[in-house]
This record gives structure tokens, C-alpha cells and sequence, in this order.
């Protein structure tokens, strides 16, 4: 029906009974906790389309979400449904609504001449001429970039935390310049002030400071709408939030919608308290959780509900389907790493047939862990598109050190020479050029001048020599390059070169697999026109971190490295709430599948400097689940996947949910054996009471132990 022609709406027909009890509560702060595929845009569509058949001025309802693109999309729906144009409504993101109040009342917040709201590029070269004026850096080239200190501003203000702090929770490797980046940090504060400008982050700053003094503006305000929603309330930070409050006031029309399991965005300033706590800050909250899944088979919600089991702090929700039906999701254990790329490719193969290539994605918790799938999907000649992280082949420090494993194959590479020799100080593309002549010439005096200017040539040249006299396997050329190159990664990618070495790390696992040196450099190296084709199809295979899959939906999803220090990451395995973040980033991962769902747990790990595979620990979000939640696979010697007629995970107790309003602080899914703490092993989950006096606990990071029960203490 086109807008324009007004029509009546059954809302009780349209929308199942929690949906409907959302969308037409008349008054008070109501939250709803919106389970993933639960229906959550349907619900704010109605209550938008609700309230204004209850005679509700368009005009009074402000509608607050992360995107412009969602706002105009709800907007959209509703006048769809009511038949009519929405004039008036206030829809759009925090940054928008705080920068129309603000542009009306600058004067109020010190800006008399009025304010220009910067861009990405403009902040980041305020940040420069900051640093610049201070004179920080000017003869060190692994200073941080602009783009890095920009980000750690961002983040410091976005988390409420000093920089110091930051660098030494998320990147240490920089915690040597926390004091100049403090400097800088106020500088850019007072740069931004002096020239009337802001970014972002200042318009939220600055209109929560308005709201604070400025009594008239906030009554006015809360006068002027009545109805609010906030969309995403889980991905709001600190100062949002405060905001919502102010706007709203403690007994306001507030409605927040968002799911506490779903906030995996802690890296942004997103702060999961804030929903967490909303029934204690606002008076007579209404609880409303959405429940029934439209997207996936029940099998697949009854994983995803025993992972949130085990969750410290949440709300307690089961997620149901009509979808009855459907298979098992599958726990497959692969002898190692490497040939979990191997069975994953079989899997991926099986999975495309009966759903289509772009109903099939391998989720991971970060970039570089695809890389060896990567490589398998290439030499099959399966194509692919990639979220999160650069693609194997396109990562810079990949391409670096395998610019030396060519000279090593072929001395006159002379695209490789540009790439090597350009990471030595002082030598540009020109002397490089002209250094890489003089090498596949063979003009010795040459060289020797060459190498007596540029000490790291010489390095490089005998290295490049040695590997080509031994003729030595890939894995072997790589131990010596790596160490070569390592300074070179450091001094070229000194903002995020940790995480490049955990990349590096990946291509020597490959490499392990190689015997002949020229065979791993043709799976490594990608014809760049294949780039262009696969970047230029739709139909194809989906790799992506879990972070960026967020919102999206697949018919067969494949999740990989299930394993302790790799899926929690060894930083989050100590931190109590970083690890809660974990689990909810897997329940995010297996809450994308529709139908299908696979796990990957490797038996064995690579570890560098090592001969041979360690044994690896299955997560910890793995080991908590019943073994009937799923089919076990392990795989043979022979290269098989073989069912396990008896699953070897513990099996654990479950209860009903607990119905009450407020977030459950304990753990729903051990409450008969419950959880405990440990002087020197932490927090841990009762498996069992072995003796009268004596209690069988899982450790996450240290596995099972057997304990006195006096030597812990029960939660």
C-alpha cells in the first residue's frame, strides 16, 4: 500500500506476544532484552507505528541509534506500515541529535562564534601540528602515527580512562610514550577550543556538560519528547548513556533495546554495565524479553543458550524457535592446526553444494587466524571475500618476508630486491634500483662499497647467500629471515607490530608443511587479477573476524581455533570481564548460523621454535557445554572425520532459567554445584564433589583440578 493511504493495524496479529508487549507499553522506562534474530527492528517499527496511533505527536518521539542507514530504515518501515508520512520525528544517531542541540546553544559551552565539526582527516592533523609544536618525534621513526595517537585520544575518552592506563591494558608496546601522548592528548583538547572546532567525541562531551547546567534546556527537552528509544543499548558507553538519562529523566518514556549478550564492542568505549544496570537507575523498569529466534533451528539455540549459561553477570533469557527441526551442530577435532585448514576446506566444499557459496562463512576471533585456510582455499582455487583483517596475501610484512624467501629462489627478482633493500634507512626506490643491478651484475667492488655504507645489506646479502648455498626448506629460510626482518617490523610497523608477529607466526606454520621452497612461494604469491575477480564477486565464501560479522546471517557457519590463549585470547584468559566479553563474542559467532553450525577445536597447536605440536586445551566455552549438545568428530590418521560415540566433554547440570527482572549474578547454569574461587587458580566452575570434603573444579587456563573444598571459596 503506498504512504499516504492510512490503514488500521492488528498489532496483536502482527507481532508475537513479547514483541507486542514491548511495542504498546503506554508509560515508564521499559527495556527490552532483544535476543539475537529475536525480531528487535520489528518491535521498535511497531512501537514507533503504536505510539503514534495512540495520537502521540510525531514530533515528541526521538528515536536514537548507531547508524544514520538503521534510523532511516525503521523510519521508513513505519510510514510503510501506518500507511502515512512520519513528519517530525527526531531519527538518527547520538553524534547527529547531539550536534543539532548543540549548533542551537554553542554560546552556552564557550563557543560564541559557533563551531566546525571536524572529519577523520582533519582531527588526525590537528594531532600531527600538535605533536609537531611539542616536538615529539622528530627523530624517532618508530614514533607512533598520527592515526594511532588519534585512536588512543578516541579510546581514552571514549573509556573514562587516562591514556597511561590504556596503553599499559591494550598496548604496552607504546607505554614508553604515555606521557607525551597525555601532552598531546591536552593539546589537542586546547587546539580544538582555540580554533572553534570539535570531533565526535566532543559533541557528546559537550552536550552532556549542556544537560548537566543548563536546567531550562534539559526540562525543555524532556518536555518537547516524550518518547524516547535507543537502539543498541548494550553498545553505548559511559557518556551515552548519561546522556540517555538526562534526556529522560528517572521515571521518563524511555525504551531500551538491546541484548546484554551481545556487547562485544569494549574496544570502542562500549560499556555492557550500562544495560546491565538500567533497571537500577531508572524507577519501575519494565522487563521485556524477546525470546523467540527467527533465524536459526533450535539445535543451534540450544548451544547458544548453554554458552550463556555460564555467564558471570546477564540476563537470564532461553532462546526458542519454531524451527524444531535441524541437524545437531558438530564439535570437530582436528590433529592440529595446519590440517584443521584441510578438514575445514572439505567442510566448506560440502557446505557449498547444498547452500550455495555465499551461504557459507568461517568466522575467527582474529584476522590472522584464516591464513592457513587462506592458502588452502587458493591452491583449490575456491573463491572468497574477507571481513576483518587484511586478506593473507595482501598483509605488507607478509609480503616483506617473502620478498626475501624469493631472492633466496630467484637473485633476479628485481621487484623483490626494491621491496627488501627499501626497509634500509637511506636507501629510496632509486639507490635501490640501482643496488639491485649491482647484486645480479656480480660487480663485487660495487657491492662492497654498498655494503660498507649500509650495514644491514650486508646482513641481508649474507643471509640471502647462506639459505641459497644449503638450499634449506621454507621452514628453515624462514627462522632465519624472521629474525632478520623483525627489526624492520618494528621500526616500520612500530604502532601494531605485535599483532604482525602473530601473522609471521602463521606463515611458519604454513611453511612447515613444505618441503620445496619454490612450491610455497607459488601457493603464497596471488596473481593480482584473481584479487580483482574475487573482490568483484558476490557469490563466494565468507571468511570474517567475529566482530565484523555482527548483524549478519549465514544458512552454515564454521567457527575455527576453539582452543585455550587463541578463542578466550591469552590476554582476556585473567581478566574476569574481558573473558565474559569472550564467551559473549562465541555466542555472537554461533548466534550468525541458520541451519548449520561447526566448530573447530585442534588437538595440537604450532608453536614457534618448536619441532613439534603442542597439545591444545579446548576452550573453556567448549569444555562447559553437555556433550549431547552437539556431534563430536575427531579426526583420524588417515585424514577422516570419525563421529566419537561417547563424547569426551563433561556433561554439567542445568536448571530453568531464573525469571527475575534484574540481571542473574550467578552462574544459571551450575546452581547446584555453582562456582568457586581459588587463591592461585581464580575463578572456577564445580564439575563435581568427588569425596565428602573434596571438589572436582574447572579452571579456565589450568583445566580440571581436584581441591579441598576449605581452600576454596563458593559463590
Amino acid at each position: 500500500m503506498p504512504v499516504g493511504d492510512k490503514k488500521m493495524i492488528d498489532f496483536k496479529k502482527e507481532l508475537n506476544p513479547a514483541q507486542y508487549e514491548a511495542a504498546t507499553n503506554p508509560q515508564g522506562p521499559v527495556l527490552v532484552i532483544a535476543g539475537a534474530g529475536s525480531g528487535k527492528t520489528r518491535t521498535i517499527v511497531y512501537r514507533l507505528a503504536w505510539l503514534v496511533e495512540q495520537g502521540i505527536p510525531p514530533e515528541s518521539i526521538l528515536l536514537m541509534t548507531f547508524t544514520r542507514k538503521a534510523a532511516q530504515e525503521m523510519l521508513t518501515r513505519t510510514e510503510q506500515i501506518l500507511g502515512r508520512p512520519l513528519h517530525g520525528t527526531n531519527g538518527g544517531t547520538f553524534h547527529s541529535f547531539a550536534f543539532s542541540i548543540l549548533r542551537q546553544n554553542s554560546a552556552e559551552i564557550g563557543f560564541p562564534n559557533g563551531f566546525t565539526l571536524m572529519d577523520r582527516g582533519d582531527c588526525e592533523d590537528v594531532i600531527r601540528e600538535v605533536k609537531s609544536n611539542f616536538g615529539f618525534g622528530q627523530k624517532d621513526r618508530s614514533y607512533p602515527k598520527k592515526a594511532t595517537l588519534l585512536d588512543m585520544v578516541t579510546k581514552s575518552r571514549n573509556k573514562e580512562v587516562s591514556i597511561d592506563f590504556l596503553l599499559n591494558s591494550e598496548a604496552f608496546h607504546l607505554a614508553c610514550y604515555g606521557q607525551e601522548m597525555e601532552q598531546i592528548s591536552d593539546g589537542y583538547a586546547i587546539y580544538k577550543k582555540q580554533h572553534g572546532l570539535m570531533d565526535y567525541d566532543d559533541l557528546l562531551f559537550y552536550l552532556e556538560e549542556l544537560l548537566s547546567k543548563d536546567e531550562f534546556l534539559r526540562n525543555s527537552l524532556r518536555s518537547r519528547f516524550q518518547y524516547i528509544m535507543v537502539d543498541e543499548y548494550q553498545d553505548t558507553n559511559l557518556v551515552q548513556a548519561r546522556i540517555v538519562q538526562h534526556l529522560a529523566g528517572k521515571n521518563g518514556n524511555i525504551m531500551a533495546v538491546g541484548d546484554d549478550a551481545q556487547s562485544i564492542y569494549s574496544f570502542r568505549g562500549a560499556d555492557v554495565t550500562n544495560i546491565l544496570k538500567f533497571p537500577e537507575i531508572f524507577n519501575d523498569v519494565k522487563i521485556v524479553r524477546l525470546e523467540q529466534n527467527y533465524r536459526s533451528t533450535q539445535p543451534i539455540l540450544d548451544i547458544t543458550n548453554a554458552i550463556l549459561d555460564g555467564a558471570a553477570n546477564k540476563f537470564d533469557k532461553k532462546l526458542f524457535t519454531e524451527k524444531t527441526w535441524g541437524k545437531k551442530p558438530q564439535l570437530m577435532i582436528p590433529l592440529s592446526d595446519f590440517s584443521q585448514s584441510t578438514r575445514i576446506l572439505d567442510r566448506i566444499i560440502e557446505l557449498q553444494k547444498r547452500h550455495g557459496p555465499e551461504e557459507v562463512a568461517v568466522l575467527f576471533r582474529a584476522g590472522y587466524q584464516s591464513y592457513g585456510l587462506e592458502v588452502a582455499l587458493k591452491r583449490l582455487g575456491v573463491g572468497y571475500k574477507k571481513y576483518g583483517g587484511l586478506k593473507f596475501n595482501e598483509a605488507a610484512h607478509i609480503k616483506d618476508v617473502l620478498s626475501f624467501l624469493r631472492l633466496v629462489s630467484n637473485p633476479a627478482d628485481i621487484i623483490a630486491w626494491q621491496r627488501c633493500l627499501g626497509h634500509i634507512k637511506g636507501v629510496g626506490p632509486k639507490t635501490a634500483q640501482k643496488i639491485a643491478n649491482t647484486v645480479i651484475s656480480g660487480d663485487i667492488n660495487a657491492i662492497n662499497k654498498y655494503t660498507q655504507k649500509y650495514s644491514l645489506l650486508k646482513d641481508i646479502l649474507a643471509d640471502i647467500d647462506g639459505l641459497r648455498e644449503k638450499r634449506s626448506s621454507p621452514a628453515t629460510s624462514l627462522e632465519v629471515v624472521i629474525p632478520l626482518y623483525t627489526p624492520i617490523l618494528v621500526a616500520t610497523y612500530p604502532d601494531d607490530y605485535p599483532r604482525r608477529e602473530a601473522g609471521l607466526d602463521q606463515l611458519l606454520q604454513i611453511a612447515n608443511n613444505y618441503t620445496d621452497l619454490d612450491s610455497f612461494l607459488a601457493d603464497m604469491c596471488l596473481d593480482p587479477d584473481q584479487h580483482r575477480e574475487e573482490a568483484a564477486q558476490e557469490n563466494v565464501l565468507t571468511l570474517s573476524t567475529i566482530h565484523s560479522a555482527k548483524g549478519l546471517e549465514w544458512n552454515a557457519v564454521i567457527i575455527i581455533d576453539l582452543v585455550e590463549d587463541r578463542f578466550p585470547s591469552r590476554k582476556s584468559m585473567h581478566k574476569p570481564l574481558e573473558y565474559e566479553e569472550e564467551r559473549r563474542l562465541l555466542y555472537v559467532a554461533c548466534t550468525r548460523a541458520k541451519e548449520e553450525l561447526i566448530l573447530s577445536a585442534p588437538a595440537s597447536l604450532y608453536r614457534k621454535n618448536s619441532d613439534f605440536n603442542e597439545p591444545a586445551v579446548p576452550s573453556p566455552f567448549i569444555r562447559e557445554l553437555d556433550n549431547y549438545l552437539f556431534d563430536e568428530l575427531h579426526e583420524s590418521y588417515s585424514g577422516g572425520m570419525n563421529k566419537q560415540q561417547i563424547a569426551a566433554v563433561p556433561s554439567f547440570d542445568t536448571t530453568p532459567r531464573n525469571a527475575d527482572s534484574t540481571p542473574n549474578k550467578k552462574n544459571s547454569s551450575a546452581q547446584k554445584l555453582g562456582h568457586c574461587t581459588h587463591k592461585i587458580f581464580g575463578r572456577g566452575k564445580i564439575i563435581d564433589k568427588v569425596d565428602p570434603n573434596k571438589l572436582k573444579i574447572n579452571f579456565p587456563g589450568f583445566g580440571v583440578k581436584v581441591i579441598v573444598e576449605d581452600f576454596v571459596e563458593l559463590l
